[in-house]
């Protein structure tokens, strides 16, 4: 474990502390632990620029509003987040609306989110007309609302111009732990932004036929799944017949009861009272794990792999421990195939790129 120890320990002084001395050096571009086939983005990009200096705290304040009146906030963002940039990189094609595109997929019928973040761009369309693009916009709320150690966020992203429904390609809830880092992989993320992304963000935005309790205390909503998801766990595991021997008995019993066999009911199960009501950065997911009382087979068998159970065993030991990995993860997330530069554009309305605008001449 002292392979993961070491960074984990350290990740996150060592960002701040590179990205406060290279831009005190005036490097423009500085960045870091961003996956390498991307282009860097910038720590303070909008008020470099002198374009927006703003942005975050404007973005800060609506994010606040929005969540002292619907705290699952929290999650719907991160599952959006997560959606997005998992399919086609970091570039908002998961808000485009229109036939075929991400958006109106059956598989993201549930993802949520959309309204806040227009507004959000129509404050900043008032105040920095053309400047900030959604998918910036984006990074910043998930950050505002995770209720997580504020890490920085690079910014300097631009949106893309299309969104294709076939891009989507979310592994099946039943995988192994083994198909879920290597789809992850194929990603340019490592394992530690497996274990940690993984149960996060929410399983829903991986196979969006189903939702994923995150470790947040007190899921209410954001913590659920449909029956569907896990039904073979309970009644027909691998074939067998027979429930998976790896799931307590307790929670086998208590889930059998909410997801009777052959019934035709795939409503929402939810495990509030285990998560309590606080809505807290919380390491419990974890836990949860070691004791075997996960919901979903990959969730289970991360306590299996060699580094993917270690991984499971620190953060569940330290709550410090997983609020650093999980700043190091998401940075990184927020970082896959960014468009910058001349690529992509600005949307004045992150619902359409400007070309199909109906409220531009």
């Amino acid at each position: 474990m002292e392979k993961y120890s070491g960074i984990l320990l350290l990740l996150l002084p060592i960002l701040m502390s590179f990205v406060a001395v290279s831009l005190n050096a005036g490097y423009a571009n500085a960045a870091v632990f961003l996956p390498p086939e991307d282009k860097p983005l910038v720590r303070h990009y909008y008020k470099k620029l002198n374009t927006c200096a703003n942005v975050e705290p404007f973005v800060q304040h609506q994010v606040k509003l929005y969540w002292d009146k619907d705290k699952t906030i929290t999650a719907k963002l991160l599952k959006l987040l997560y959606a997005d940039c998992m399919v086609n990189g970091c570039d908002a094609s998961v808000l485009l609306t229109g036939p075929n595109t991400e958006r109106n997929s059956s598989k993201n019928a549930r993802l949520d989110g959309y309204l806040l973040i227009d507004k959000i761009k129509k404050v900043l369309e008032i105040r920095c007309p053309r400047a900030v693009s959604c998918a910036d916009i984006l990074n910043l709320a998930v950050r505002d609302a995770a209720g997580a150690p504020s890490y920085p966020v690079f910014l300097g992203r631009r949106d893309g111009v299309e969104s294709k429904a076939e891009w989507i390609d979310y592994p099946s809830p039943s995988m192994s732990w083994e198909e879920g880092l290597a789809y992850f992989e194929s990603k340019n993320l490592d394992v530690q932004d497996f274990v940690t992304l993984l149960d996060y963000t929410g399983y829903v935005v991986i196979v969006l036929n189903a939702s994923h309790l995150v470790p947040i205390s007190g899921a209410h909503t954001m913590g659920q799944a449909h029956c569907s998801s896990f039904y073979d766990r309970l009644y027909d595991f691998k074939g067998t017949g027979k429930p998976d021997p790896s799931m307590k008995r307790s929670v086998l019993v208590k889930l059998r009861d909410q997801c009777p066999k052959n019934s035709k009911n795939d409503s929402p199960v939810y495990f509030t009272e285990e998560y309590g009501s606080n809505y807290t950065f919380s390491n419990k997911f974890y836990t949860k794990v070691l004791a075997h009382e996960s919901l979903l087979r990959v969730d289970q068998q991360l306590s299996y792999g060699g580094d993917t159970g270690e991984l499971v065993n620190e953060y569940a030991k330290s709550l410090e421990q997983f609020r650093r990995g999980f700043a190091l993860s998401i940075s990184r997330m927020g970082g896959l195939k960014v468009l910058t530069g001349k690529n992509g554009e600005i949307r004045q309305d992150c619902k359409f790129t400007n070309k199909n605008n109906p409220n531009i001449n």
